[in-house]
């Protein structure tokens, strides 16, 4: 008998709201170019900010009618709205051993920081890194920063500090942790080393 397996975040399925989402992404790259802000645009517009803000998550099918208000307090052709309704889907591809050398806070320690990649996102920021620590590679405990962090260990082997604990990583072990506490390879056990980590956090409003 099969059975359904939930994740613990409960994370809604998506729904399909792309013209939506495609037109209130729009509407706001658009009122941003212009310097104005969420309530600028909606006493122009005869809207609520409540209706705006709305419209801009892609959360409301605005009426034709509140589409062309939007459109004139912007001074932009209705069309021009429309023309985003082909949803863009990024996507970013590095070939093997290609990845852009990134200099970071543990550079100075000899942590190797490889972006594998990016994704443009009105909401949040993606870093993929493969992070290399070579034989002269130091400890290092102090990062911290916004978002949430994810390791997979790929060789070698460390004991990784976040926050009060420390985690022993080996090949194919992983972590994801609230990157806003210290963290970091506390013990290089087996060096050289290399994993994986992926750090999201929400990008800062224009």
């Amino acid at each position: 008998m099969s059975s359904t397996y939930h994740t613990g975040s409960s994370a809604p399925v998506a729904s399909d709201r792309s013209l939506e989402r495609a037109l209130g992404a729009k509407i706001r790259d658009t009122r941003r170019e212009q310097d104005l802000s969420v309530n600028d645009l909606a006493n122009a517009a005869n809207i609520s900010g409540g209706m705006l803000s709305k419209i801009e998550n892609g959360q409301i099918s605005p009426s034709l009618s509140t589409l062309q208000s939007i459109a004139q307090a912007l001074t932009v052709p209705l069309s021009r709205l429309f023309a985003a309704s082909e949803e863009r889907r990024d996507c970013s591809f590095v070939r093997a051993k290609q990845g852009v050398v990134i200099e970071r806070r543990g550079t100075k320690v000899g942590h190797v920081y490889q972006l594998l990649g990016h994704v443009n996102d009105d909401d949040v920021v993606v870093e993929p890194y493969l992070i290399t620590l070579k034989e002269g590679a130091e400890a290092y405990t102090e990062f911290q920063h916004a978002g949430t962090e994810f390791i997979y260990m790929l060789s070698g082997e460390v004991l990784y500090r976040h926050g009060s604990k420390s985690y022993r990583l080996r090949p194919g072990d992983s972590l994801m942790f609230d990157s806003g506490a210290l963290h970091g390879p506390e013990v290089l056990v087996k060096r050289p080393m290399t994993y994986l980590s992926i750090i999201v956090y929400p990008r800062r409003p224009a």
